[in-house]
């Protein structure tokens, strides 16, 4: 940090001056102040007032009407004490006791998994050289035995983005995810998944781009739909710019509670349709236990089964051992749950760059252009940069096929494909899988064949 960010802190931390109505909280992300407004006389905004740590959650007598203290219901948000009462009665982490009939807590979650050790401050360069290669050598084993020369390329592109592409006015950021999206619909194309009287569910919704251009080739579509599933409620919303309302529906709901099956919007159509664009972590794997939950056997309708299913794949060091799928995958392969966090920290090295700093990176080079018997000893990495990057990849690639082989286990085809260069994005890999037994329709959905790939 430079001396002159330096000396601008300390002056808005000492003195609040009436020309100066910016928060004083540093917001590390982004390298700057907040640009919030505050009260005469303050430092700080609602949202950034230092919170006063409860004894107990009910203890809300030991601070202040004027300062803020942590939510009994939800820790990770602030409220003023004085308007506590208030805000538990509009918080959102409240219970609500009036969840629809699709949301069932923890239905997708693994109940059998017993609570494992918390690996969340495990570091890598922590690691006995002992471990930490004998994992490298077990994920290099696996990748050469179960995903080597597997994974194919296919690049297509729907022709409902070649305007949006062609225009100039797009960024290389908005440019690059219109191309994956034209990606996405040219896959479900090509897969003959773009069918009447079919449910779109997009996982892991966001703000529902994909959703968007999706529902623009349902007018073709008879008694189609998209259906967006999010936990949040996001502003600038996609979806809200789609004029024919009953083409498009969002849930909000966290994966982990959905049960498809009570979801009657989907009761509406013939066949279901998984799709998602970037689906972090350990969201694939609960939209993966979600797709293949049993229906309700007490109901007198439920949602048809998910035929077809395409997941834009990310965010591996996101996964955890309690909601990941190819767990007996691991287990088969004797490693254990702390291999697994191992790993799923290796699988950063991919596509999240080293980690350090540019002095340690630029001693990593140097070290790498070194004859072997000149080590330095301050250098801790123990793999060169292109190293770790390989490495890296092959975690991604082998916390897959234990997705792959979930899949399989429950009636599907599953594939692993490159859906676009990697110039475009890094996470380039898609999952793709069709259940045995679905019909693959042509057009108007007259012609139907039992797909036997």
């Amino acid at each position: 940090m430079s001396s002159e960010v330096v000396a601008k802190k300390l002056k808005i931390s000492e003195n609040v001056c009436e020309d100066n109505p910016n928060c004083a909280h540093w917001v590390q992300r982004k390298k700057r102040f907040c640009k919030m407004t505050v009260k005469a006389g303050q430092k700080y905004c609602g949202e950034h007032q230092p919170a006063v740590e409860l004894q107990t959650p009910q203890d809300t007598t030991a601070c202040d009407d004027n300062v803020r203290i942590p939510c009994p219901l939800d820790a990770k948000h602030t409220v003023f004490k004085k308007k506590l009462q208030k805000h538990l009665k509009i918080c959102n982490a409240r219970d609500k006791g009036d969840s629809p009939a699709y949301i069932e807590k923890g239905i997708n979650t693994d109940a059998e998994t017993n609570a494992c050790p918390d690996y969340s401050k495990l570091r890598i360069h922590d690691l006995p050289d002992e471990e930490f290669y004998k994992i490298v050598a077990t994920v290099k084993e696996l990748y050469a035995k179960y995903v080597e020369n597997t994974i194919e390329a296919v690049c297509l592109q729907h022709k409902l983005l070649d305007e949006e592409l062609a225009k100039s006015e797009y960024g290389p950021e908005a440019r690059k995810h219109i191309i994956q999206a034209a990606a996405l619909l040219g896959i479900l194309d090509s897969e003959q998944q773009l069918q009447p009287s079919t449910s779109y569910i997009e996982f892991g919704a966001g703000k529902g781009h994909l959703a968007f251009y999706l529902a623009q080739l349902l007018e073709s579509l008879p008694a189609s739909q998209v259906v967006l599933v999010d936990r949040m409620s996001l502003r600038h919303k996609k979806d809200n710019k789609i004029e024919d309302r009953s083409l498009v529906h969002r849930i909000r709901a966290d994966i982990a509670d959905f049960r498809m099956a009570s979801l009657e919007l989907l009761q509406r159509t013939r066949r279901c349709v998984a799709v998602s664009k970037h689906l972090c972590g350990a969201a694939t794997d609960l939209t993966l236990r979600c797709i293949t939950q049993p229906g309700c056997e007490n109901a007198d309708k439920k949602a048809p089964d998910t035929e077809f299913v395409l997941i834009a794949l990310c965010c591996h060091h996101r996964c955890d051992w309690q909601s990941y799928v190819g767990k007996s995958y691991f287990q088969a392969h004797e490693l254990t749950s702390r291999d697994f966090a191992v790993i799923t920290k290796m699988a950063s090295w991919a596509i999240c760059g080293t980690g350090m700093s540019r002095e340690r990176r630029r001693a990593l080079e140097e070290q790498s252009q070194k004859p072997e018997d000149v080590v330095d000893a301050n250098v801790t990495q123990r793999l060169c940069l292109a190293e770790r990057e390989r490495v890296g990849d092959m975690c991604k690639r082998i916390l897959d096929y234990g997705r792959l082989q979930y899949l399989r286990e429950h009636g599907y085809e599953a594939v692993l494909k490159y859906y676009v260069a990697r110039d475009v994005t890094l996470e380039n890999v898609c999952l793709l899988a069709r259940k045995v037994g679905a019909s693959k329709c042509h057009g108007d959905g007259k012609e139907c064949s039992s797909s036997q790939n």
